[in-house]
């Protein structure tokens, strides 16, 4: 048998050996926050969305420039975005916005991933939630000291 072998084997069984003085209980793995590391976190309470009605308050401002605005409203009545109906585009698609008075659906998407112009929203965009989030009025979960910088619109 080769050295390395013999010495890899005779590690291993090493390992796997254990007097009855090492079967001790191992101490609990905790995470940086305290909690134990096998314990499930629990839900935090349903917090209620700022906004009820669409149309009812202002839209909340923007950070940083890019940022996905957020929903105004609750949408917790809507209709699920299938790949038949989206109730998202029935006032903010392009047909109808201005007679609802409600925000357009960007021009970013109505492009595919190669920037080639489309007449619908673009399927990488359909889903509008995975980017929009209602807003809600709730307590930051940690201490945050983030403050945005956008830049004013020009008129």
């Amino acid at each position: 048998m080769k050295k390395s072998t013999t010495i890899f084997l005779a590690t291993l069984a090493l390992a796997l050996w254990q007097p009855a003085s090492a079967q001790q209980a191992q101490p609990k793995v905790q995470t940086l926050r305290g909690a134990g590391a096998a314990d499930m976190d629990q839900a935090p309470e349903d917090k209620p969305y700022v906004g009820k009605a669409p149309g009812s308050q202002k839209p909340v401002a923007r950070t940083f420039s890019g940022q996905p605005p957020v929903i105004p409203h609750s949408v917790e009545h809507f209709d699920t975005i299938t790949l038949e109906v989206n109730p998202c585009l029935a006032c903010h698609g392009p047909a109808n916005y201005k007679a609802v008075n409600a925000p357009k659906v960007g021009d970013s998407h109505f492009t595919d991933r190669d920037g080639k112009k489309l007449t619908e929203v673009s399927q990488a965009r359909y889903q509008c939630m995975s980017c929009h989030v209602p807003q809600a009025d709730a307590k930051p979960p940690v201490q945050n000291t983030f403050r945005g910088v956008v830049e004013a619109k020009k008129k």
